[in-house]
């Protein structure tokens, strides 16, 4: 082994470890500009020695996999549900059930946190396996999404042969919120909750969308602890963070129940403060010996409960509804509310999303409704009570113009939302900023909606190309800007101008263009110039650009205002080109469908493949098909392939015409 592959494996320790100490201990001990420097260097070594690439890898972790569906997964044992318990009398009910099996017990209680089961199998050390619950004894294989939860082992500290645990995939409060205010800026449907989300992203075809909804993980339970020799649950817990899994860190042993329903009212006020949802506490009998002897009824074991939190909705009143105005000009009613305390905190506000809402839950401005906090989150109109009306509510309408400008609104066929029409509405000038400087953009540290708001009235900006014609001095005018401050932040927006193509493409706010269909025009055209010449028909041959993206990418550059906003940036030194990629583009602009069975590549592996060197994995053969690889028991799909005369290869034809020129 040279110098180079010891480095590799080297690199690879260290990022888990820096990973562990992130995700799993919530200390970090390296900065960011460090660990993406450490994943960069690995990266470009596995480049150079492919044959060193493993599944446990933290280079495998990138999402790409577009599955068709997910197959389904036999449970190693039965995944049994949880009875529930509402009170201390249903808790000391319990604690007497138990006592007739087991005179003196401890118990240990963890956090019900709320998101989704989901089981890890590793063999040999190694995940091989991610699966959803399903209905206990088969569930849904998710392995490509659940690689991209950066806090879940790649592989454990100590190998053994097979280890099957068990978990909690959940969203952070703080992803939640974020996800759900961009879609409402789409004009999409917003999530209930954090549950619903955390589902939604693990149950995503494409694990590049699950990648970017920033999910967490919570490992509490594995199978056959025997094995392992351990005798409590306290000791499973503390065996799965020796192994590098997270756990989370509230969980507690108790002597009696009674310490336990202490515990448990103490938490029900408590719980809000803490980043993730939780909805209730999980008891469970402390040692593993004592579980086996209580065992299980036909649905739940016997050993462990279920408390349930009480659901907090509050009283208050609708003062009025008002319109908020987004960078693509969605008008977004919300509710002007008595304020009152929920989960907390003091809410005075709530987001009611859309027309159709309103009507739906016939919300009138002066109603008395029922609110919660969606998530601990988010506020949220539960329910009106209508019998507590008096007949001078007032009903709401959406209004025919935009209250920030007076030009004409507009809903159009199909869609939920009313948009204001003007294209020099301030509001959507101040929106379009705030979205140009966002993370995921051009992540411009220090430069935040206040700041923005600020700089519109006092003039020194008109729209977010100007940020790149401000000198240090003129920041020190800003409110609560010092020099110190002032020359951060001047540094930070000359930083973001090599952000790259794929980043100021979704920068700009084109419609329809989120972050995937920049990245992959950024990865097809390498320039700003070739996709501004780019034609309709041109960009719908690239996979995942449909002839809707095609048209608002044309018509958006034939704009005059693209073109001023575009000279402005070209002319402050804005990088307008994309990065070396990591892999020849082999497949750019290919559309690859695998089908059967291949000797030597696993299904997953291919199709990331596939889509590292630029081209589409696609589930279905169509006339855009490229080509078709087969393998043993190919079905429907070679037919298909035959019928309509697309080229199919082998797999040692494959590796023949495309592994060579990598």
């Amino acid at each position: 082994m040279n110098a180079d592959q010891e480095r590799l494996l080297v690199l690879r320790r260290e990022i888990e470890h820096a990973n562990f100490n992130y995700y799993g201990l919530d200390q970090p001990k390296i900065s960011d500009s460090e660990y993406d420097a450490m994943l960069r260097e690995l990266l470009e070594l596995e480049k150079r020695y492919p044959e060193l690439v493993t599944l446990d890898s933290p280079t495998q972790r990138v999402g790409g996999i577009v599955a068709k569906d997910f197959p389904k997964v036999r449970h190693l044992e039965p995944l049994l549900s949880l009875d529930n318990v509402f009170n201390a009398g249903e808790l000391r009910e319990f604690d007497r059930r138990i006592r007739t099996v087991a005179s003196h017990v401890q118990y240990v209680v963890e956090l019900k946190v709320d998101g989704l089961t989901v089981i890890l199998t590793y063999e040999e050390g190694v995940l091989v396996r991610a699966a959803t619950r399903g209905d206990g004894e088969v569930g849904e294989e998710i392995t490509a999404n659940v690689r991209t939860i950066t806090s879940v082992p790649l592989r454990l500290k100590t190998p053994l042969r097979r280890l099957d645990v068990r978990g909690e995939g959940y969203m952070p409060k703080a992803s939640f919120a974020r996800l759900n205010e961009e879609r409402e800026e789409e004009g999409l449907v917003t999530f209930a909750n954090p549950r619903n989300a955390a589902a939604g992203s693990l149950r995503q075809l494409n694990s590049r969308i699950t990648a970017r909804r920033k999910l967490g993980y919570f490992a509490y339970q594995i199978s056959g602890p025997a094995e392992v020799d351990i005798g409590s649950q306290a000791e499973v817990l503390r065996y799965l963070v020796e192994q590098g899994f997270p756990v989370d860190p509230n969980y507690k042993v108790f002597r009696n129940i009674e310490e336990v329903i202490s515990h448990c009212q103490e938490l029900t006020l408590e719980r809000h403060n803490l980043p993730y949802e939780i909805d209730g506490l999980v008891i469970k009998v402390n040692d593993l010996g004592q579980q086996r002897e209580l065992g299980f009824t036909s649905k739940s074991p016997r050993w462990a409960i279920a408390y349930k939190f009480p659901a907090e909705q509050i009283e208050t009143e609708v003062r009025d509804i008002i319109i908020r105005v987004g960078r693509t000009g969605v008008l977004t009613p919300t509710a002007v509310l008595r304020p009152v305390l929920v989960a907390g905190s003091t809410v005075s506000r709530a987001t009611l999303h859309n027309m159709d809402l309103i009507c739906e839950k016939d919300i009138r401005i002066g109603d008395q409704v029922l609110i919660h906090k969606a998530g601990d989150v988010i506020p949220e109109v539960v329910r009106v009570l209508p019998e507590k009306r008096t007949g001078q509510e007032r009903l709401f309408e959406m209004p025919v113009n935009c209250p920030e400008c007076g030009s004409a609104t507009e809903r159009k066929p199909g869609e939920v939302a009313w948009r204001c029409l003007s294209k020099v509405c301030p509001a959507k000038q101040r929106e379009a900023i705030i979205h140009f400087i966002s993370r995921d953009a051009m992540n411009i540290d220090g430069l935040g909606p206040a700041v923005v708001q600020q700089m519109l009235e006092s003039e020194l900006i008109k729209d977010a190309a100007d940020l790149y014609n401000l000198e240090s001095f003129q920041l020190y005018k800003l409110e609560r800007f010092g020099q110190k401050s002032a020359e951060n932040l001047f540094k930070a927006i000359n930083d973001s101008k090599n952000r790259g193509l794929a980043a100021l493409l979704f920068a700009l706010g084109i419609p329809n263009v989120g972050e995937k269909a920049s990245k992959i025009l950024a990865r097809y055209y390498l320039t700003m110039s070739k996709i501004k010449e780019a034609t309709a028909e041109e960009l719908q041959a690239i996979p995942d650009i449909g002839p809707t993206i095609a048209n608002s990418i044309v018509h958006f550059f034939n704009l005059k205002s693209t073109h001023d906003i575009l000279i402005k940036l070209e002319t402050a030194g804005v990088k307008m080109t994309e990065a070396e990629l990591a892999y020849p583009q082999l497949f750019l602009g290919k559309s690859i469908v695998v089908t059967g069975k291949l000797q030597r590549w696993d299904r997953r592996m291919i199709e990331n493949f596939i889509e590292e060197h630029g081209g589409k994995a696609a589930s279905s053969v169509s006339k855009k098909t490229t080509f078709v690889i087969a393998g043993e028991k190919a079905g429907s799909k070679l037919t298909k392939a035959r019928e309509l005369g697309i080229p199919v290869l082998t797999e040692d034809e494959f590796e023949r015409g495309y592994l060579d020129k990598d």
